[in-house]
């Protein structure tokens, strides 16, 4: 976080929202690790499962960026696509390469606000003359994470046309 003094809960770093907050970002081949999580109408069913045994090939691997960042593709009811972005090349794992200029808005609050998350991010972006064609979600904290530092982070990442 920005001033404030946090401690540490040893597995989420706390989050600073400034670099995410009405941002435009472009990548040229950035590079993630892409897995499915299953869902059950929007809700992870094993999404923990999924994040720690792709964190354990990026360290096997010495992968980790400096700054790690996790996007959700809400595909369907039933599943949702995870990139996890890395330094390089991760043997064992399914590599996928972004490129594009994105918009980021950052939320805080409960998941149950994610409906008027994205109204919010679409009514922004339309005002603004901007197109997203797909949203992805970034959940900054795990919800033990979240918890101890008393904020639930989301940044809506929009690929804009």
């Amino acid at each position: 976080m920005t001033v404030e003094r946090v401690n540490r809960t040893g597995c989420c770093d706390p989050f600073d929202p400034a670099p995410f907050q009405d941002k435009t970002i472009e990548w040229q081949d950035k590079l993630f690790i892409k897995d499915r999580v299953k869902s059950l109408f929007h809700i992870p069913l094993n999404f923990g499962a999924v994040v720690v045994k792709n964190v354990k090939l990026i360290e096997k691997a010495e992968a980790k960026p400096e700054y790690q960042l996790m996007l959700v593709d809400e595909k369907s009811l039933w599943g949702a696509d995870l990139y996890i972005n890395v330094g390089k090349e991760v043997e064992g794992a399914k590599m996928e390469r972004m490129t594009g200029k994105f918009f980021t808005r950052v939320y805080e609050g409960p998941f149950s606000k994610m409906g008027e998350w994205i109204k919010d991010f679409n009514d922004y972006c339309a005002k603004n003359n901007m197109k997203p064609k797909r949203l992805f979600f970034s959940y900054t904290t795990c919800p033990k994470c979240a918890k101890a530092y008393g904020k639930n982070y989301v940044v809506i990442f929009g690929k804009l046309q």
